[in-house]
């Protein structure tokens, strides 16, 4: 695979790109953005998260994500709730409103899915989904042993 490194490189932030760009497409009139859609999933997985907490999962500065947070709590779809303890902090939670569009967003993702894999049999598509697990977890675990060493070297 040495010979084809840069290529999967480029290969793979093409159809991360393309994948976005066909979900904002296939998206288009729901009334929400992409990174409305992407925060309302991440906060149904991690219900009951703070914002910075949220904002750190999402990869986003915190004020991005307060701007996102403001904009689906105006839409009804988000709740924002104080920490017991600490007044600084706000612990988000969907509303009833959220649930129905949770599942619009799976039926898009679903669609842009389907788009994609068209043609790659269902076990090639099964192979590619571990394969790019893999990846994952080998680029998870060097940027963590990275951040580790990091926080060795400057804090003694």
């Amino acid at each position: 695979m040495e010979a084809n490194s840069s290529t999967l490189d480029f290969v793979l932030h093409d159809v991360a790109r393309l994948l976005r760009k066909r979900f904002e497409q296939n998206a288009r009139g729901s009334g929400l953005t992409r990174s409305q859609w992407q925060v309302l999933t991440y906060l149904a997985q991690n219900e009951g998260i703070n914002q910075s907490g949220l904002a750190e999962l999402l990869d986003v500065e915190p004020i991005t994500l307060c701007r996102i947070v403001d904009k689906l709590q105006a839409f009804g779809l988000i709740e924002r709730h104080p920490h017991p303890s600490d007044r600084r902090v706000w612990i988000l939670h969907l509303t009833p409103a959220a649930h129905p569009k949770l599942i619009q967003v799976r039926e898009l993702g679903d669609m842009t899915r389907s788009e994609a894999l068209a043609g790659v049999s269902d076990t090639d598509g099964s192979h590619l989904l571990e394969t790019l697990q893999a990846l994952k977890l080998n680029l998870t675990d060097a940027c963590d042993s990275s951040l580790a060493g990091h926080k060795r070297a400057t804090h003694g």
